[in-house]
């Protein structure tokens, strides 16, 4: 089984995305299973063959540990480690081809704990690669596509897996919106020359330094437009998923 974490900032767009990829992999003869790890989701656009909420309770949180909402996501992060071998004991009786996790809403929680490391190795951390989605309303100046750029590369700095950039809910994104920022990902002058002409502010100066530490690490290559809303680069998510796994192999299931 091969593993892809969906992540990104909330709102972004990962619970309807993972939802929507998963009726285009049924869809195409391509087995795969839903794994929910977020404790605190109240509704969820698709049926999870494995949820976290069968083990961990965000509302009991609250009530065991006398914690608010905030604080007590952040228990129930790291409760998710202390559970993790009940859930992947569930799902490695399924014989599927990919395992499809839709992280919690609140990035950091996934991304920036201990737990996560815990999560991704008890997963299978050479099998397993991230989605990671912008969101576009983040992303229409320089500095905000800059901004998310960096917390996407600082992802992928802390759990060091394979990672697929994608510019979520493009179908709310007029054709010239799209274009500019899918270039500004793949042609890193065009970005540059966009920083350059934004006003001068303390952020602009921030991002310019931000943008030269993306551009020495690598961090610039190429990202694509989804759209669950419209099916638009589901495909897409396909192929990067087998070239990651599989070198571009098609392991369709006949």
């Amino acid at each position: 089984m091969k593993n892809v974490f969906f992540v990104g900032t909330a709102g972004s767009g990962k619970s309807t995305l993972v939802g929507a990829y998963k009726d285009w992999l049924d869809s195409n003869g391509v087995d795969a299973i839903v794994v929910n790890m977020d404790p605190g989701a109240e509704s969820l656009p698709y049926e999870p063959d494995v949820d976290i909420r069968e083990w961990i309770n965000l509302g009991e949180v609250m009530s065991e540990y006398q914690l608010g909402p905030n604080g007590a996501q952040i228990v129930a992060a790291d409760l998710m480690a202390v559970n993790i071998e009940k859930m992947t004991s569930v799902f490695a009786e399924y014989n599927t081809d990919y395992v499809l996790v839709d992280t919690p809403g609140q990035l950091e929680l996934f991304a920036f704990r201990e737990s996560s490391n815990l999560t991704v190795n008890a997963f299978g951390k050479d099998d397993s690669m991230l989605v990671y989605l912008s969101d576009p309303s983040l992303c229409k100046t320089p500095n905000g596509f800059i901004s998310a750029m960096t917390l996407g590369a600082l992802v992928q700095f802390r759990l060091q897996l394979p990672m697929l950039n994608l510019l979520s809910k493009s179908d709310t994104l007029s054709d010239d919106d799209e274009q500019r920022m899918l270039d500004w990902y793949s042609l890193p002058d065009v970005l540059y020359g966009d920083l350059l002409d934004a006003d001068s502010m303390p952020q602009t100066v921030v991002g310019m330094e931000l943008f030269k530490a993306m551009e020495n690490t690598g961090v610039f290559g190429e990202i694509r437009a989804v759209s669950a809303q419209d099916e638009i680069g589901l495909e897409e998510i396909y192929a990067a998923s087998q070239l990651v796994f599989f070198g571009g192999e098609d392991t369709m299931r006949e």
